[in-house]
């Protein structure tokens, strides 16, 4: 049975995907967990999640999020968004999957380049710089 924040720990018991990944403060909302799940971001024992695919403690799940990914063993459930701490509790990341991070986290630090720094809208000037560029701006 589950105690009174929400956690079960009861084998047998499972967790819809959707809401773990929120519950553990992979996503802000469960919308946007689901989006993830949708584009295939997520993976549950080495297949493909749907939103409801159930996930019990001891399943290893593989969260992609931007450049990194992560691969975790899910220790505990929850259905309920509880501080970051709880949240920590509710899985465990691989050694190999902590070391791969960081690895690409420090490439990343190291060469500006790699990372596409996007600002929303071009300006007017670099409009008509593109334009130019493609030969439509008469000069």
């Amino acid at each position: 049975m589950g105690d009174t924040n929400g956690n079960t720990e009861r084998s047998g018991e499972s967790v819809r995907i959707d809401r773990w990944l929120w519950a553990a403060r992979f996503y802000k909302t469960r919308s946007q967990a689901v989006e993830a799940i949708d584009g295939g971001k997520v993976q549950v024992n080495g297949q493909r999640a749907k939103r409801a695919k159930p996930v019990r403690a001891g399943d290893t799940v593989r969260v992609r999020r931007g450049p990194f990914e992560y691969v975790l063993v899910v220790q505990a459930l929850s259905e309920r968004r509880g501080p970051a701490t709880e949240a920590a509790g509710l899985y465990q990341e691989t050694q190999a999957s902590h070391a791969a991070r960081e690895a690409l986290a420090a490439q990343l630090k190291a060469d500006p380049w790699a990372r596409v720094d996007t600002k929303g809208r071009p300006t007017k000037k670099e409009r008509r710089d593109l334009e130019r560029l493609r030969g439509r701006h008469k000069r």
